[in-house]
């Protein structure tokens, strides 16, 4: 028993103590790759459809730098105004593509490396509301809510970066909201950020910022600390003119882009999944040959996003088992590729965080990581098919993500995890039982993940600590965030310059800085 007793005690000291970075149980960049919901046919099948799409059918309304661009390398532009992109002029796009992508952040420990099957969770999302569990109603998103959930990430070890969450609805200009939504970004977390542009006017004045920010253009253009979401296609196969241009200045300042399709299947992408997958992949990869005929080897995210459709009302299903086959499918193939990669979900149609909101979140999120996605973006905090957003949630969810890594990492299989000497110590030795065995504390930090939020404890002790709810401790937690923490990566008196040049709808106050 004193044995027992002491093991007990050299536990939970462990456990109180902070982990070293090699000791934690998940990294960002866990290796995935184990599920694959395609057999080697199926992405052969695939790949061939892609390029038959390609070919044969094309892109309609192209702006005419992209069609100088991609005809420039080979594309042809018909008689009927339709891009189509011959199987060699795809193939010298994918050789000259960026491979080992890096996503820098404003704080280099928080840099990200896209590649392979490493595994990466990301928030994203336009919710035009925000969903309140505390009064149980939703109402508009602003400002200081897209600051203030940037900060909530910036505590958030699992949520690797921050792309916007929701729409300013307090800023009319929509210039002055573009650049905003950046500003609350930039300034909430020093992990890297996703950002979107409605015009490319809006950009440029944005790029001003960024530069400020970095401390000039060449120090931005070496560690470029924002990308861009960028919508460049309208499914099925047609070009979104705007978002084109935006692409363009983007590729020209430097700044990484994700290349998004954002298909709904049965109503803007086949209803088949199959035929989902290969819409969604031959769009980003015409998207990949215009950005390299503008710079070969740009840094680039492919987004196939294909979403879900519920066919009983055409209305958008984001917490789907299909949006989970989808992305997991949509990974496959960007190993097949060897591209860098980015997918959506965990986007629950739940109202608030709830059985169902945790459950979609869980088996959407899952596949995708367990099949190599680089970036699961709308990971964390999404809520009504996207149209809200919960602050509150991204904590609970970083418990979430957490898990899913692990699984994502997997089971170690060597001499040492074999466990043959301990376990023939423990059988042969009279002991009988492992707790308070060497290996036990050796590895209970690091082959193990525990969450801050969900109660392990027996219905008497949490009887005895008063019946705590997970949803009421998130809430707390939450509050003693946004009461403390305020990032200071941006300098004083750098966040004087900008406000002096911009119109910033966040008052210094709110920000902390006053």
């Amino acid at each position: 028993m004193p044995r027992r007793a002491g093991g007990r005690q050299a536990r939970k000291a462990l456990r109180s103590a902070p982990l070293a970075e090699d000791v934690k149980p998940v990294h960002p960049g866990e290796s995935g790759g184990q599920y694959r919901p395609l057999s080697d046919a199926d992405v052969a099948a695939i790949d061939a459809n892609i390029f038959k799409i390609l070919e044969e059918i094309g892109f309609n309304d192209a702006t005419p730098h992209c069609i100088e661009a991609c005809t420039s390398v080979g594309a042809v532009l018909g008689d009927d105004g339709r891009v189509r992109m011959p199987r060699a002029v795809v193939e010298n796009a994918l050789q000259q593509a960026e491979r080992n992508l890096v996503l820098y952040a404003q704080d280099p420990k928080y840099d990200l490396r896209i590649n392979g099957s490493r595994v990466h969770f990301s928030t994203a999302g336009a919710a035009v509301m925000i969903a309140d569990p505390k009064t149980n109603s939703y109402r508009e998103s602003v400002s200081q809510d897209l600051y203030d959930m940037a900060r909530i990430v910036d505590t958030c070890e699992n949520i690797h970066m921050f792309q916007r969450m929701c729409v300013l609805r307090d800023v009319t200009d929509n210039c002055d909201m573009d650049l905003n939504t950046t500003y609350c970004s930039v300034s909430g977390t020093s992990k890297h950020v996703g950002a979107s542009w409605t015009y490319y006017t809006h950009l440029e004045k944005t790029f001003e910022m960024l530069h400020i920010i970095a401390g000039g253009e060449d120090q931005w253009r070496a560690r470029p600390f924002v990308s861009q979401s960028n919508c460049f296609v309208v499914p099925p196969m047609k070009f979104a003119q705007d978002a084109l241009e935006c692409l363009r200045v983007a590729v020209e300042g430097g700044m990484p882009v994700l290349l998004l399709s954002a298909g709904q299947a049965g109503a803007t992408t086949p209803a088949c999944l199959a035929g989902a997958v290969s819409q969604a992949w031959a769009e980003c990869l015409g998207g990949l040959v215009y950005l390299n005929a503008i710079k070969p080897g740009a840094p680039a995210i492919l987004g196939t996003w294909p979403f879900i459709s519920d066919l009983r009302t055409g209305a958008m299903s984001g917490g789907s088992p299909e949006q989970a086959l989808l992305s997991a499918a949509c990974a496959q193939m960007s190993l097949h590729f060897d591209l860098p990669f980015g997918t959506a979900c965990g986007m629950s149609d739940s109202k608030f965080p709830d059985f169902q909101g945790g459950a979609e979140r869980a088996y959407t999120i899952l596949p995708p990581a367990l099949s190599g996605a680089n970036i699961v973006y709308e990971s964390a905090g999404m809520y009504a098919s996207l149209l809200g957003a919960c602050p509150e949630s991204l904590l609970l969810d970083n418990d979430l993500l957490g898990a899913a890594l692990r699984m994502t990492r997997g089971i170690e299989v060597n001499d040492k995890t074999l466990s043959f000497d301990t376990l023939k110590e423990v059988c042969l030795g009279g002991i009988g039982h492992y707790l308070g065995s060497d290996q036990t504390l050796e590895v209970m930090q690091s082959e193990y993940i525990y969450p801050e939020f969900a109660d392990r404890s027996s219905p008497t002790q949490w009887e005895d600590a008063g019946k705590p709810v997970m949803l009421d401790l998130a809430i707390k937690r939450r509050d003693e965030i946004l009461a403390s923490h305020f990032p200071k990566h941006i300098s004083d008196a750098t966040d004087a310059i900008i406000r002096e040049r911009f119109t910033i709808s966040l008052s210094a106050a709110d920000s902390g800085r006053a």
